[in-house]
């Protein structure tokens, strides 16, 4: 049952501005209105007053993988105030089984590009059977596009929209080199016939790339958004161009790269030992957290990642938080790591803590399309996300929840949090 209620007294950040003393109103799972608390309206419904608070929209992550159909993935992630995921690549009945579970409830929702546009003995596959190399596995790959031609990405297409009805489609261009590997890639045209057949259908067209080449090759084909940033080298003025041509936007993984070349470890260790997580994830997952995968420990540096991040925001390519996370990608944490991403984009990249926030809340929302979330306003749903203190002027308060909302329904790891 989608509950009414008053939260007031508190800082609310809607978005894309903040009010200082303000309120928000819930009706039956919508937000019925924002603004000054001496505008809130009389109400028979409860009602949190919260100075010291602050109110803002759900975070959206938009990069996680929920492999095999993770049961915890969607719970996990609403427990950190990720009230909606957007999930990169997965498997049909996975697809389905991660729908069906958005019904039930202390569950995030859930976007999902599918099954990714692949080709033969191209990426993912190098990375999954690094992991599981088992007979099952390599049934499932089996069954994976194995795309070539216009015929058959016309195919892929149709067939996902049919049986998956994907938000967005995924490409994949993984060279091998920020691993000093060299794997199948589509080429160039490939990559253009997909997004070009893509348009056609009304989706948007994402793209993995980790290296600076293959971050051009898939902005040539017109993506609308990348990812990934790149860890093999600096960042030029060619890539600068190229963004700006194509205005595409860029989703960096910052915690993820630095897991790939294993610099980021201290911070991960920091995020998963937090106080403030206790009980929110369990220790199998804070050990998996503290691990790295390190596959670009040789070639590749985090700080070409920070930098390419830098100089993209400097030249208005709009950065989105995503995190990359998945229950066997080691440094990364449903949930938590948008967190470990959000201190990234303000101590490494240099944004305001309201450019870090706008970048996982309305900026999202604004790139994939979501009409209905990542604001505050009326008429939205109300996926809501309550803290203590101000992340508006530190970050780091992010973790302090004490309250969460997915379309007016509060999450119950925080019940108790809210009448202290």
């Amino acid at each position: 049952m989608m509950a009414s209620f008053l939260i007031r007294d508190v800082r609310v950040f809607d978005g894309e501005s903040t009010i200082e003393n303000g309120f928000v109103h819930v009706e039956e799972g919508k937000i019925r209105s924002v603004g000054p608390v001496t505008e809130a309206p009389p109400t028979t419904a409860k009602t949190y007053s919260k100075p010291g608070h602050t109110v803002l929209p759900g975070l959206i992550d938009c990069h996680i993988h929920a492999d095999m159909a993770d049961p915890e993935a969607l719970p996990q992630a609403l427990r950190f105030g990720v009230t909606t995921v957007c999930e990169m690549s997965n498997e049909l009945d996975n697809v389905l089984k991660l729908k069906k579970q958005t019904m039930e409830p202390d569950t995030a929702a859930y976007k999902t590009a599918g099954q990714a546009a692949t080709i033969e003995n191209g990426w993912p596959i190098p990375v999954i059977l690094a992991y599981d190399d088992s007979d099952a596995v390599r049934a499932e790959i089996a069954k994976w596009p194995k795309l070539s031609d216009r015929n058959n990405v016309i195919e892929y297409l149709e067939w996902s929209k049919r049986e998956m009805q994907p938000d967005y489609i995924k490409l994949m261009h993984e060279s091998g080199k920020t691993m000093g590997s060299k794997l199948n890639y589509p080429t160039v045209e490939l990559q253009r016939i997909i997004t070009e057949e893509a348009r056609a259908r009304g989706y948007l067209v994402v793209a993995h790339a980790t290296s600076l080449q293959d971050t051009l090759d898939v902005l040539e084909a017109g993506v609308d958004g990348l990812t990934h940033t790149f860890c093999d080298q600096p960042p030029t003025q060619e890539l600068i161009d190229a963004y700006r041509k194509t205005g595409a936007w860029v989703n960096p993984t910052l915690a993820c790269m630095g897991s790939l070349t294993a610099e980021g470890k201290d911070l991960q260790h920091q995020f998963a030992h937090d106080p403030r997580v206790e009980g929110l994830i369990d220790e199998k997952k804070k050990g998996n957290m503290c691990a790295c995968m390190a596959f670009a420990v040789e070639h590749g540096k985090v700080e070409y990642a920070y930098e390419s991040v830098r100089v993209l925001k400097d030249a208005g390519v709009d950065v989105l938080c995503g995190s990359d996370a998945a229950g066997p990608a080691k440094g990364t944490a449903f949930g938590l790591s948008m967190h470990h991403e959000l201190n990234l984009f303000v101590n490494k990249v240099g944004m305001t803590p309201t450019e870090a926030l706008r970048s996982a809340t309305s900026l999202v929302a604004k790139c994939f399309k979501f009409e209905d979330r990542g604001r505050l306003a009326a008429g939205l749903n109300a996926d809501i996300l309550l803290v203590e203190g101000n992340p508006l002027e530190d970050i780091d308060a992010t973790l302090n929840i004490r309250g969460v909302w997915r379309e007016g329904n509060l999450c119950s790891a925080h019940a108790g949090k809210l009448d202290r």
